[in-house]
């Protein structure tokens, strides 16, 4: 994206507002310093524009839907407009659904439950986690890691083509273009790695999908923060986000897409909200009508306020302009990038190499150092929060690392006592509200630990390293 020199340099000395931005820590060393939030990957920090929004409506919250005081149906058109307001922000198309869930990991489960009979399914090993596991019960296929945009796009070509044909037809079910296919398919891509934030060829990824009969959802939970996600333009079936990466973090996600397979499944929850018609029936049993907007698989009171919080963000990041929130993340990434490039035992991971685009995440091992040592090292002795272990992303991690993709390994945690090797790394993660003095903290602080070492001694303790108090490095 291309923004002027002047938005530019507005943009580098604006982070937006956000909570905790002047809590200050207690360092081992002595004294306090301002916390330095730089784990935005795994929870980003609340907009204050979020906050103040859920603080003006909390005093007027009351049950969504059905409800016949002014409160209820107050909280019911909030709820609903947010629905706009989160179409509006995916740019989806007019017959979309959008779904409210838990989390990214709840809407990939969703969807994985509303999958047609004997549906293949085409997934990277690079995905985290959420995107990898909840199509174990179809019939999976998994692709090695890619080590360029055009090697991911060649797999995929290759694996649809090559795909067992076993059902119906493409008009049968569902997917484009009406020629006979292999049956229903549907390929799960990530938008931005959450371990080397580099951006995926979602647009090209989905030509090859359509293109072989299949659908093909998004995991836009690292993308959604940091760029403009638009359904319809990048041409893929649904799109999957955590409110809690988009500076919402108040327990709700968002599952948005075509509405057809969503509506043919059984409900994801079966209860209130999700049935029009129950009766019971002569022979004792019950009779169950289900409804065929989202309300189908929205069952029991749903989080209003997550959802409000949700389509806060939406409004906030919108109105702050992605091209100016890029242009500004840019800045930081590239400060960042250049600062570790001056450490020669600092490794950057990467599949797609230095020159791909990427978002503010970057993970990194130290020689020398174990992940979690260092990791506790920059907390305690300089106020700066970041990530170790393999970020629920283990088969990518330990590619990238060399390690055999099935050894196994506990998310987040160390696999070694401070000093010894362990398959582990690094991840700093940053956005929209993070200042420029924090990314050059963390510069400083890598160049010191490398060069001087820990200040500190520490120790492992319920599989975490951290400081051993009172006992200064030696």
């Amino acid at each position: 994206m291309s923004v002027s020199a002047a938005a530019l340099d507005q943009s580098i000395c604006a982070p937006l507002p956000v909570l905790g931005k002047d809590v200050t820590v207690p360092l081992v060393t002595g004294g306090e310093v301002t916390y330095a939030a730089l784990d935005y990957a795994a929870s980003a920090p609340a907009l204050q524009r979020v906050w103040d929004d859920v603080a003006a409506y909390a005093p007027y919250y009351g049950s969504v839907h059905r409800g016949a005081g002014y409160l209820s149906q107050l909280s019911t058109d909030l709820f609903e407009s947010s629905r706009r307001t989160v179409a509006e922000f995916l740019g989806c198309r007019a017959d979309d659904q959008v779904i409210f869930t838990r989390s990214t990991t709840d809407s990939l489960n969703l969807l994985a439950a509303a999958l047609p009979a004997d549906c293949q399914v085409f997934v990277y090993e690079t995905e985290h986690h959420a995107s990898l596991l909840p199509w174990r019960d179809a019939r999976v296929t998994y692709l090695n890691a890619p080590r360029t945009p055009g090697q991911a796009v060649e797999a995929l070509e290759r694996a649809l083509a090559e795909r067992d044909p076993r059902s119906a037809s493409e008009g049968e079910n569902g997917s484009r273009g009406g020629a006979k296919r292999s049956g229903p398919a549907l390929v799960c891509v990530t938008g931005a790695s959450n371990v080397t934030g580099e951006l995926w060829p979602v647009r090209e990824l989905a030509a090859v999908a359509h293109a072989h009969g299949a659908r093909i959802v998004l995991d836009a939970a690292q993308l959604a923060p940091h760029h403009p996600v638009d359904i319809a333009e990048l041409d893929v079936d649904w799109v999957a986000f955590s409110g809690h990466k988009l500076y919402a973090p108040f327990g709700s996600g968002v599952l948005a897409g075509r509405a057809d397979w969503l509506q043919d499944a059984e409900p994801y929850l079966a209860g209130g909200g999700a049935s029009r018609k129950v009766a019971r029936r002569t022979d004792g049993g019950v009779d169950v009508e289900w409804h065929t907007t989202a309300a189908r698989h929205e069952a029991g009171s749903p989080n209003v306020i997550g959802v409000y919080s949700i389509a806060s963000a939406c409004k906030a990041l919108t109105e702050a302009g992605f091209d100016t929130l890029v242009a500004r993340e840019q800045h930081l990434v590239s400060e960042v990038r250049a600062g570790l490039a001056e450490v020669p035992e600092v490794r950057v991971l990467s599949l797609f190499g230095d020159d791909a685009p990427r978002v503010g995440v970057i993970s990194f091992v130290v020689d020398g150092w174990n992940s979690s040592h260092f990791a506790a090292a920059l907390s305690a002795e300089y106020g700066i929060g970041v990530r170790d272990g393999l970020f629920c992303a283990h088969p990518l991690v330990r590619t990238l690392l060399g390690s055999a993709p099935q050894d196994p390994g506990e998310c987040g945690a160390p696999e070694a006592g401070p000093g010894e090797r362990s398959l582990n790394a690094i991840r700093v993660s940053f956005g929209a509200g993070t200042p420029d003095e924090h990314v050059e903290r963390f510069v400083r602080a890598v160049k010191e630990l490398v060069r001087e070492g820990a200040q500190w001694k520490y120790r492992t303790e319920d599989g975490r390293c951290v400081p051993d108090r009172g006992t200064a490095q030696v």
